[in-house]
């Protein structure tokens, strides 16, 4: 079982920046970002792989990067131009499978281990 604690949430004015990490026990193949706002489904918001392939959902793109530090065990979500619709709990998460980024990156079911999250709010 791989443990994940994210950190560098917070709130900030739309247009601001924040940086987001996850550093977890074990390397896995694939590593995700997930978001859940109240009343919402969790969505996935951007997905990476071992050699740093990567996807996201269109509703970030151009403005979210992720990405990943294997030395190190951390995983990154640099998130800029921020929007109040950006506001969510936001999740990292590992899978050990090398299949997801060709398919089904962005559904939780995919995913087997969980971080417990960290606020982002965004005001305009």
């Amino acid at each position: 079982q791989v443990q994940l604690v994210e950190s560098g949430g917070g709130s900030v004015q739309s247009g601001g920046s924040l940086r987001l990490s996850c550093v977890y026990t074990r390397n896995r193949f694939t590593m995700g970002w997930f978001r859940q706002a109240p009343g919402k489904e969790r969505e996935g918001v951007a997905a990476i792989d071992i050699w740093s392939a990567t996807r996201s959902t269109d509703s970030v793109k151009g403005r979210f990067t992720i990405s990943r530090d294997n030395a190190k065990n951390t995983l990154f979500l640099q998130m800029n131009s921020l929007k109040p619709e950006d506001t969510a709990m936001y999740y990292c998460a590992a899978a050990d499978r090398s299949d997801l980024l060709s398919g089904t990156w962005y559904n939780p079911r995919a995913y087997n281990s969980w971080g417990q999250g960290t606020q982002v709010t965004v005001s305009s």
